[in-house]
């Protein structure tokens, strides 16, 4: 399992050592991500290896996992999944379990893509919270909020944007940014260093909505992950 060793400069990251401190910990003052850091046992590839291959992203149930023929290091991975998963559902909350080939890419978009290869914040119109856990192959990545910029705010994109959009004003031009997410995308400064979330680390990140206490994290979906092996993602 890859370990995370958060940047020990950086105060918006909290790491905790529980289920229950992971959703009891506030988003506060700098704080908007928690992570339980976790060095699982178990096989997890060999659950992946069980899974009949198919493309882009399969969503992996229960009746499925308990029904593969695995060593009982795939037991014990399998274990854990179901696990994760009850405790995120027994706190009121919608786990999906999701075994990931790869994800659609914005192609419509290339110049600007708004796909989740890009690095992204969430966003709802109620308070909620982003889970993720990755438990094999490379790890979703974060970005520090004081390394990237709202691409909508770099006057050369938003020149770009401006020149596609034929609304009657800047109300209209918000609402067209919203519609296609890309008020949601930054870009990295030339000096960031994107980290990694770690295998097995289960993540508890502030998503933006009206009147969040704080930023939202900034993440990505690991580029390294293409034309590789499938992961297994949990998210919620």
């Amino acid at each position: 399992m890859t370990r995370f060793a958060p940047p020990l400069d950086y105060p918006r990251i909290k790491v905790v050592s529980t289920f229950q401190e992971l959703v009891a910990t506030p988003f506060e003052g700098m704080v908007n991500a928690i992570c339980w850091q976790r060095a699982l046992p178990g096989d997890f590839d060999e659950v992946v290896s069980r899974l009949v291959a198919t493309a882009g992203i399969a969503a992996i149930d229960e009746q499925l996992l308990l029904a593969l023929p695995v060593s009982a290091l795939g037991k014990i991975a399998i274990d854990i999944l179901l696990n994760d998963q009850r405790l995120l559902s027994s706190n009121g909350h919608a786990p999906q379990l999701n075994c990931i080939h790869g994800y659609p890419r914005d192609e419509a978009n290339s110049a600007l893509p708004t796909d989740v290869y890009s690095f992204h914040v969430d966003s709802a119109t109620v308070p909620t919270d982003t889970f993720l856990c990755s438990y094999n192959g490379p790890a979703s990545e974060g970005l520090r909020n004081d390394e990237g910029r709202r691409r909508v705010d770099i006057p050369a994109i938003r020149a770009q944007l401006l020149a596609r959009f034929a609304g009657p004003d800047d109300a209209a031009f918000s609402a067209y940014l919203a519609a296609n997410f890309q008020d949601l995308h930054y870009t990295p400064d030339e000096q960031a260093t994107p980290f990694s979330f770690g295998t097995g680390n289960l993540w508890r990140i502030a998503v933006s909505f009206p009147g969040c206490p704080v930023l939202p994290f900034i993440h990505r979906a690991p580029k390294a992950m293409l034309g590789q092996s499938p992961r297994l993602l949990l998210i919620s």
